[in-house]
């Protein structure tokens, strides 16, 4: 479907999806000082992300049971959904959880919102329905110039910040990635939201467990207050989240959907701020209103093309996703 199309179908249905944009928005935008909170308690990186989908997996069972629905049963519908489970859980969990050991969750949710710029780019490679005009070009070249506003690099930000920096941004080219991914092949299957969601996290569990123990050697105990952290994050950020991440892309189209990180960055510089105590340095506010606003530009509607027939950072070395202490003087 044309993006001009796309886009006017989105805005006409905007009552059906703003209110679940609104809470998604929030849940995701708490998440940041959440994963601060279990890493700074200790808990590995790795064993925080598969917390965070062990636990929405099975508050998506629990929702799954309820409504009495199953998963889907054929082999496609579990191989796209393994994909989709390493670009929006596997990956990324782990990446913004080792990002956050070493910069501030307010920066972390700023990288978040280079996301949209990544799906623009990737629903032009993948779904074939879009073309950049010149609104969107420069929306990519502005974002670019955000990028290196935020990482200030007419300083030097010491190696663990940049090491923090471009872990997340890693991570945010994984969820740009994953939403064009998943409205080309996930959510175009005859399948209910709810069973997509518990197949995708159930995939991303899995597939966690099969590597974290043996990296990072068994779970221990963080405290209650971390324990709590894991529990919203995984319950509510993972699982409830989830359900209206697939709703969204589904009525509003990938690059809609990824849009909710205009609104991220209000709540993880706020709850960074005014619960953790964190920094908000200057560039960090000037280089984030340059990545929203080349969002803004990226989201503006380009000249469209008649898809074509068919179905509709530098690798850290392997200790670094265990390591549980933030390096000293490393947040800001």
């Amino acid at each position: 479907m044309p993006i001009a199309a796309d886009t006017v179908m989105s805005m006409g249905t905007l009552k059906t999806w703003l209110p679940g944009f609104a809470v998604l928005s929030a849940i995701w935008g708490s998440s940041f000082a959440l994963i601060t909170v279990a890493v700074d308690a200790g808990v590995p990186p790795a064993w925080v992300a598969l917390w965070r989908c062990a636990l929405g997996a099975a508050a998506l069972w629990a929702i799954l049971a309820v409504r009495r629905e199953r998963l889907p049963r054929d082999l496609r519908a579990w191989g796209h959904a393994a994909v989709v489970a390493v670009l929006l859980n596997a990956a990324p969990f782990v990446l913004f959880a080792f990002g956050e050991t070493r910069i501030s969750s307010v920066r972390a949710g700023v990288w978040n919102a280079t996301t949209p710029l990544f799906t623009m780019l990737s629903a032009v490679v993948m779904l074939r329905a879009e073309r950049l005009g010149p609104r969107q070009l420069g929306g990519l070249a502005l974002g670019f110039v955000g990028v290196l506003v935020v990482l200030g690099v007419w300083r030097d930000p010491g190696s663990a910040q940049l090491i923090g920096s471009l872990a997340c941004l890693a991570a945010a080219l994984c969820y740009g990635v994953g939403f064009a991914y998943t409205r080309r092949h996930l959510t175009a299957l005859p399948h209910s939201v709810t069973a997509l969601a518990t197949l995708q996290v159930t995939c991303g569990t899995v597939e966690l467990a099969l590597v974290v123990p043996a990296l990072c050697g068994p779970p221990r105990w963080p405290g209650a207050g971390a324990a709590a952290a894991l529990l919203a994050l995984g319950a509510v950020g993972t699982g409830v989240a989830y359900i209206l991440n697939l709703h969204l892309v589904r009525t509003a189209g990938p690059t809609a959907a990824s849009t909710v990180t205009y609104a991220i960055p209000l709540w993880s510089t706020s709850l960074g701020a005014l619960l953790l105590a964190e920094p908000v340095g200057a560039h960090t506010v000037i280089g984030a209103l340059l990545v929203v606003t080349a969002v803004a530009l990226v989201r503006a509607p380009a000249a469209a093309t008649a898809p074509p027939a068919g179905p509709s950072s530098p690798t850290p070395r392997r200790p670094l996703p265990c390591s549980r202490r933030r390096s000293s003087g490393s947040r800001g």
